[in-house]
């Protein structure tokens, strides 16, 4: 049995969190102990179901106090006597790493998720961790080839020191269901919109703003647009002015942060994120699963594509051609639409698949390590 210390930072509502638990499902837990380690600033921990299944939450404090955080990671790993740890927080893996290294854990995975874009304040903070990231650690991962590259080195990568293990998502449950979608449309008075959907964070790296840009180019094209928007954060309240200033609100629904979102999938007809930057976003996998068109910029890796549903365009060609863009291919998919699970999981995002390949992996490094290898 490998006992696993997974470094989930702070729990939110979003990509990491599915990630982790996707492949917490999935591991074959006669093989694998798999703990998750959490922040105390978290706000949206699976505890139960983590539980449920067998594994266990620790709470550490938060990275706003960091000597609290890292001593309290040490004697977590000292306690448990882990195998493997493996942090999930891209430029703060620098602090369980020491921990662990300390500690004496032999296998220690620094994963990246995530990139960084100009005008944000944690990119300044990113770029001055980005070095020390990897410092004690023994393995690199990456959940693709660009995450990698950032955070770890084109050398790293090219010498093959970099495992890519594609954001998975259970393909199955994200299948399309019509009856779904028509009760969910049913329930909120959608049955004769188009409706353009946002899941997220209203934080810089989502773009919001422009966000609120592209919803209002379009609904000046098409009156029957209706517009959701999904989530919770920082530019909640600006997000609210430019919805008043460009008189878009008789056609929003604003949601809120929620955990039941496959119904929106299905709900939906096209899913709008032009983001700054990203890893390999949940959403876009989970949306092309469910047989919905994907609107992302180019900021976002080409990797997110992952059927003929993922489209690209870039944010400086302005609000009004992303409109100009979006409008035709989502009228085109609404009478053919269905399900592209299977082409989602033949692109090598199933959590199923990418679950064995994680268990194997954990395997074979704690063997070389105790090998001296």
């Amino acid at each position: 049995m490998i006992k696993v210390a997974v470094i989930g930072g702070p729990i939110l509502s979003g990509g990491k969190k599915n990630l982790i638990m996707e492949y917490f499902r999935h591991i074959d837990k006669t093989q694998v102990q798999m703990d998750i380690v959490c922040n105390d600033d978290s706000n949206a921990i699976p505890q139960e179901e983590i539980e449920a299944l067998g594994g266990r939450v620790f709470i550490v404090p938060s990275f706003k106090k960091l000597k609290g955080h890292t001593d309290a990671l040490y004697e977590l790993f000292k306690k448990e006597k882990y195998d493997v740890v493996h942090a999930y927080n891209s430029m703060m893996n620098f602090f369980p790493m020491y921990a662990a290294k300390k500690a004496g854990v032999k296998v220690r995975i620094s994963e990246s998720l995530s990139m960084a874009a100009p005008g944000e304040w944690k990119t300044y903070v990113k770029y001055m961790l980005r070095p020390l990231s990897h410092l004690y650690a023994t393995h690199y991962m990456a959940c693709g080839e660009d995450c990698g590259i950032f955070q770890f080195g084109k050398k790293a990568f090219d010498e093959g020191k970099i495992a890519i293990f594609k954001t998975a998502i259970n393909t199955e449950f994200n299948s399309y269901q019509p009856e779904l979608r028509n009760e969910t449309r049913k329930k909120f008075g959608w049955e004769d919109k188009v409706v353009y959907g946002f899941i997220g964070r209203f934080e810089h790296q989502k773009n919001p703003l422009f966000l609120i840009d592209v919803m209002s180019e379009i609904y000046k094209r098409q009156k029957n647009a209706q517009f959701v928007i999904i989530g919770a954060g920082v530019l909640e309240e600006k997000m609210k002015e430019r919805i008043k200033e460009t008189g878009i609100e008789p056609a929003m629904s604003w949601l809120g942060r929620r955990e039941d979102i496959q119904q929106f999938y299905n709900a939906f007809d096209a899913f709008l994120l032009p983001s700054r930057y990203e890893g390999l976003p949940v959403v876009g996998l989970e949306s092309q699963s469910c047989g919905l068109p994907m609107f992302f910029s180019t900021a976002v890796t080409p990797e997110a594509s992952a059927c003929e549903l993922g489209h690209f365009i870039n944010l400086d060609d302005g609000a009004a051609a992303w409109a100009e863009k979006i409008i035709p291919v989502v009228e085109k998919n609404i009478p053919v639409r269905r399900s592209h699970a299977k082409e989602v999981a033949d692109a090598g995002f199933d959590s199923k698949t990418e679950a064995e390949k994680l268990e194997k992996y954990y395997m074979e490094k704690l063997i070389e390590t105790n090998m001296g290898g």
